[in-house]
C-alpha cells in the first residue's frame, strides 16, 4: 500500500462506475482499501463490477441509478446513508456526448445532455456535501472534458455542460471549504466504449502532444490523487488529464 494513496477504510462513490473510466477508478479505490458504489443505468453492468470489488476484499453496492434525475439522485444518496451511514469520496463521473450538428439538437437532446452532465451532478454533490461537512469532511470529484476548454463542433450543449460543472467546481469548493475539497478532473480523448464510434485514425492518433488517445487505466494516478490525502492543499482545481490539449 503506497501511503500517499490509502484510502482505508472510506466509503466512495462513483456514478457511471460499470465501465470505461468509472471502472477503473472503482477498482483502483478498491485496491488501496475503500469500499465502493457503483451506479449506472444498468444494474447488471454495476453488479459486474461489484464482483470485481469484492474480489479485492472489499465491500460493494451496485445501485441503477440515471443521473439525470433530480429526484432520483436525492433518493439514490439517502438510500446509501441509510445502509452505509456516509460518503467519504464522491465522483460524479456519469455522462454522454452525442455528436450533433447543432442546428439539428433538439430541445429534449438538449436538455438530456444538459441533465445528465451538468444537472445530476449539482445535484448529487449539493445534497452530498453538507452531509460530509457535517461528518468532519470528504472529497469531490467531478469528471469533465477537454472539451469545455477546448470547444469542439457538434458538440455545443456537451461543451456547455462540462463547462457549468467546471464552473461548480470552484463554487462548492469554496461554500463547503474547507472540510470538503472539491475538484476536477478534465479528461481528454480516452479508448473507452465509445472509442468504438471512432474511426480507425481517431483510436490511434490525437490532436494533443502525447499524439495519442489516453488508455483508460492511465486515468488513475489523477483520481486517486484527488481522492487521496495526497492532495490535501488542492481544492477548487480543474486537473487535466488529457495528453496536453491545445
Amino acid at each position: 500500500m503506497d501511503d500517499l494513496f490509502d484510502l482505508s477504510g472510506k466509503i466512495a462513490v462513483i456514478t457511471g462506475g460499470s465501465r470505461g473510466l468509472g471502472r477503473q477508478m472503482a477498482l483502483a479505490f478498491a485496491q488501496r482499501g475503500a469500499d465502493i458504489v457503483i451506479a449506472s443505468r444498468k444494474l447488471d453492468a454495476c453488479e459486474g463490477v461489484a464482483k470485481e470489488v469484492e474480489a479485492l476484499g472489499r465491500r460493494a453496492l451496485p445501485l441503477a441509478l440515471d443521473a439525470s434525475k433530480w429526484d432520483d439522485v436525492g433518493a439514490f444518496a439517502d438510500r446509501i446513508y441509510d445502509e452505509w451511514g456516509r460518503i467519504d469520496i464522491l465522483v460524479n463521473n456519469a455522462g454522454k456526448s452525442p455528436a450533433v450538428p447543432s442546428h439539428e439538437v433538439t430541445e429534449k437532446l438538449f436538455d438530456m445532455v444538459v441533465d445528465l452532465n451538468f444537472k445530476g451532478p449539482f445535484r448529487l454533490a449539493a445534497h452530498v456535501a453538507q452531509r460530509m461537512v457535517d461528518a468532519g469532511g470528504g472529497v469531490i470529484i467531478n469528471v469533465s472534458s477537454s472539451g469545455a476548454l477546448v470547444p469542439l463542433p457538434w458538440a455545443v450543449p456537451y461543451s456547455g455542460a462540462k463547462a457549468a460543472l467546471n464552473a461548480m467546481t470552484v463554487s462548492l469548493a469554496r461554500e463547503y471549504g474547507p472540510s470538503v475539497r472539491v475538484n476536477t478532473i478534465s479528461a481528454g480523448p480516452f479508448l473507452t466504449d465509445i472509442s468504438k464510434a471512432w474511426s480507425e485514425e481517431a483510436r490511434e492518433k490525437s490532436d494533443n502532444s502525447m499524439q495519442r488517445p489516453g488508455k483508460p487505466e492511465e486515468i488513475v494516478t489523477t483520481a486517486l490523487y484527488l481522492a487521496s490525502p495526497a492532495s490535501s492543499f488542492t481544492t477548487g482545481a480543474i486537473v487535466r488529464c488529457d495528453g496536453g490539449m491545445g
